[in-house]
């Protein structure tokens, strides 16, 4: 694996310097060292599941089968290509949240120098795909194929964010709004298209598979996906902080929160009295006074009945794919995140 990530590692290098050196813009050294360090800053630095996982998912379609040097450059680049995507998401949502820190460092925006610059960077990093695309796939059949692909996904994960901040507009935070419907429609286009279904339709269509034969392998993957931010929603308030990476603040944030939608279907009259009172206040007390009501109502119990109700229903879905490779691909994605603790 290490020998893997060393190799998609000598990818990112090959398209970095690409990218610096694009022929469509005349860099000057303040340019080119300005995006270089925007790169390094945002590009690389978080788990790279997403990225690795379009070559994994690859070879198990050819069967595990040894890939190429050209496959294994070819996965990376789309790999990558899913990287930038999130990176441009990650700047820009930063900005929007009026964010601290991202992956134990500060935010891009609040480096100092940067401040909305950031805003640019997002648009720049947005515009590297379709560079690292047209440079590497222009002659592959399946070009269009992806093209539309990016553009798609990119579509859906701008709505479901837009979805997640007009209901969370500061002044008209209304609980009441709150509900499982909403919070897996944001779910499903904020996250679960570009981070689980993307990387297995890169693999797909590099594979020569036309993605319209696979909406049923695209229904499991946004339900993996709905499963995987239950999951974050839960380690946001009962993970260790040591553990996640991050101290979670969706309480405070007055996130639509799986925790709270839940909260607010089995809580009595007076409970949810509490809730409306509480949540989405800043407050350490306010905070407390949410958490120690999730510890009464058991969602610690709720969650892990949800978990185990969900791995079953995911294991039926995929078992029921007519072809073996596929369910091989589906079946890994759900290993790496079963019962996960960051």
């Amino acid at each position: 694996m290490s020998d893997l990530k060393s190799k998609f590692m000598e990818v990112y290098s090959k398209l970095k310097s690409e990218l610096l050196n694009d022929p469509a813009f005349e860099f000057t050294d303040d340019s080119r060292q300005w995006v270089s360090q925007m790169l390094d800053y945002n590009v690389p630095g978080g788990k790279l599941n997403r990225g690795l996982s379009v070559i994994d998912s690859y070879q198990i379609l050819k069967g595990g089968k040894e890939l190429t040097e050209e496959e294994i450059f070819l996965t990376s680049a789309l790999g990558w290509c899913i990287e930038w995507l999130q990176a441009y998401f990650l700047v820009l949502d930063d900005i929007m949240d009026n964010s601290v820190t991202r992956r134990g460092q500060p935010c891009w925006f609040r480096v100092p120098k940067v401040g909305l610059i950031a805003a640019n960077d997002g648009i720049l990093l947005r515009n590297h795909i379709p560079r690292i695309l047209k440079k590497h796939f222009k002659g592959k059949s399946y070009y269009v194929d992806l093209l539309d692909l990016f553009n798609e996904v990119e579509f859906q994960t701008a709505s479901g964010q837009m979805i997640d901040l007009i209901t969370t507009i500061e002044g008209e935070k209304d609980l009441s709004k709150y509900s499982i419907p909403l919070h897996h429609r944001i779910v499903q286009y904020k996250t679960a298209y570009y981070s689980f279904y993307l990387p297995v339709a890169c693999a797909l269509v590099m594979a020569g598979e036309n993605l319209d034969n696979h909406v049923d392998v695209k229904n499991i993957l946004i339900e993996m996906g709905t499963y995987f931010q239950v999951q974050d929603d839960y380690l946001d308030c009962f993970g260790h902080p040591d553990v996640i990476g991050k101290i979670g603040t969706d309480i405070e944030d007055f996130k639509c929160s799986w925790l709270v939608v839940k909260a607010l279907e089995i809580a009595t009259d007076e409970q949810k009295k509490l809730l409306f009172e509480h949540y989405g206040k800043a407050d350490e007390a306010s905070v407390k006074k949410v958490k120690e009501l999730y510890k009464a109502l058991d969602l610690e119990g709720v969650f892990a009945d949800y978990e185990s109700t969900s791995y079953q229903k995911l294991n039926k879905s995929i078992e029921a794919h007519p072809k073996k490779e596929v369910q091989a691909v589906l079946k890994s994605f759900l290993a790496k995140i079963y019962k996960r603790q960051k």
